[in-house]
């Protein structure tokens, strides 16, 4: 296997071939940054006017879109607290507030470095442990699944921070929304109120896009005037090399998130949003001042950029061994295959090496360039966005987020739920209320039914199914863990005050 991974390396320096990558990377900041969009409509789009191309042209312009796209949200997430991707929403906890302190060039350079040492940890996995792996895939059957779920939706509500009651609130809105439309098993219609366009239910981005930026523009249009929001005067003023220094006492966030962003990427169905606020809350828990995250440290971007990076290529191990997708992005990825004549499974690794191999190594390269494109054109030109008139700025976004949902299934139908959405989020944001738990109960929330309900059809009803083996009981003491931690943390503080 590693002889044919040397082998497909002079293919990839083919400058079509190379080309494509660094097309494709600058195509993906470019989406990534739209709020809206995404790597998986991109690449959809994408994918129809490929038919001509050579297959290492394709999937290179495909490596290159997923890899910018992923940092690409990190740009209105920091810059704009409107995350571009829905893995870039825990690059806002800290990344706006530093925009708001005169760092949001800091902030970006480190989330172009993090995601790139991400997205390089990724494309290693994905060539070097691609074929192993897959057993330990073949090891999460529906009730182990179903756990991670659980514990994915419990670390976001206790470990987060502020109030636990109203964080399960949240994250129980986003678990109902995500079971709106057609029965996964029975095909029933659920919550659709007769509304033929809720049966195949509510798309990511048009939730994100609402609950996200639109009450944030909403007050840009209210306080035109303000002068105390984000100061972009330090943008751009110092250089990636010389800010490196600064980011050398990350190592061990990149290190965990990276294994994180691995790991969920692995299973199919997680992604690279359960992977970043996994990485996010475990930095933040580790952490000598955990008072001072969500203020402006620059340690929460790294850990969310480099967790929702790792999980790029690593989605894939699955999705080329046993053409089991792990993320959205992967699934329109097996259709580009497929395009080509290559059908995903242990057969693709024998019968087409130097292309699967050769995707392999554009996947690295894509993360290394990174660097290079990403960290001069973020820092340097979508930065200026912030030196626009608010009102002008405020219009922009609306009609980019407009155009963005609209074009999703092309109806106005989108539109109007992302504006009953972006009143939903403007009144939360009032109340207090956080808005990452809603994200995940939906990424999750029909991922953890579908798996609960098969594990059950599996034991026929028996709901000591779900508790049959080791792996299944370390997730259950994990969870267990995360909800009770916290709690018996603060009492112990407290006792030790009184004492």
């Amino acid at each position: 296997m590693y002889s044919d991974l040397l082998h497909a390396l002079p293919d990839v320096f083919a400058w079509t071939n190379f080309a494509a990558v660094v097309i494709g990377v600058i195509a993906g900041i470019v989406v990534g940054a739209m709020p809206g969009l995404s790597a998986t409509m991109a690449i959809s789009v994408l994918v129809p006017f490929t038919f001509g191309l050579e297959p290492l042209v394709a999937l290179g312009l495909m490596a290159g879109i997923y890899n910018g796209a992923m940092y690409g949200g990190a740009i209105p997430a920091v810059l704009l607290r409107i995350p571009g991707t829905p893995a870039a929403v825990a690059t806002t906890f800290d990344g706006y507030p530093m925009a708001q302190k005169g760092e949001g060039g800091f902030a970006l350079q480190v989330a172009v470095v993090s995601s790139s040492i991400g997205g390089i940890a990724s494309a290693f996995a994905l060539m070097l442990l691609a074929p192993p792996l897959s057993k330990v895939t073949l090891l999460f059957g529906p009730s182990e699944v179903f756990w991670v779920a659980v514990f994915g939706l419990a670390s976001i509500i206790f470990l987060l921070g502020g109030n636990p009651v109203k964080g399960l609130i949240s994250a129980c809105f986003g678990v109902f929304v995500s079971v709106i439309g057609s029965d996964p098993i029975y095909g029933n219609d659920r919550f659709t109120f007769g509304q033929l366009e809720m049966l195949d239910g509510i798309n990511i981005v048009i939730l994100l896009v609402g609950l996200y930026a639109l009450p944030p523009v909403i007050d840009l249009l209210e306080t035109p005037l303000k002068t105390d929001g984000v100061n972009s005067s330090k943008l751009g003023t110092q250089s990636l090399w010389k800010a490196l220094p600064r980011m050398k006492s990350y190592w061990k966030t990149w290190l965990r998130g990276s294994l994180l962003g691995i790991w969920i990427g692995i299973l199919p169905g997680a992604g690279g949003s359960m992977a970043a606020f996994m990485s996010y809350n475990e930095a933040r828990r580790t952490s000598k001042h955990p008072e001072t995250w969500g203020e402006g440290e620059p340690e929460g971007v790294a850990a969310a950029e480099v967790a929702n990076n790792a999980d790029t290529a690593s989605a894939l191990i699955p999705a080329l061994t046993l053409g089991i997708p792990g993320t959205a992005v992967a699934a329109v990825m097996l259709g580009g295959l497929l395009v080509h004549g290559l059908q995903p499974g242990p057969m693709l690794f024998r019968d087409n090496p130097d292309v699967v191999f050769g995707f392999m190594w554009q996947f690295l390269f894509g993360a290394i360039l990174l660097v290079l494109l990403g960290g001069s054109l973020a820092t340097n030109s979508f930065a200026r966005l912030l030196n626009l008139p608010r009102p002008l700025l405020g219009s922009v976004i609306i009609v980019l987020m407009l155009i963005g949902v609209y074009s999703i299934h092309g109806r106005m139908f989108d539109v109007y739920l992302m504006l009953g959405f972006g009143a939903i989020g403007w009144v939360m944001d009032r109340l207090k209320f956080p808005l990452p738990p809603v994200v995940l109960g939906l990424i999750l929330g029909g991922f953890a039914e579908e798996n609960l309900r098969l594990a059950l059809r599996i034991g026929r009803g028996d709901p000591m199914v779900l508790f049959q083996n080791w792996t299944s009981l370390i997730l259950v003491a994990l969870t267990v863990a995360v909800v009770v931690g916290p709690t018996l943390k603060k009492r112990f503080i407290d006792s030790r005050k009184k004492a």
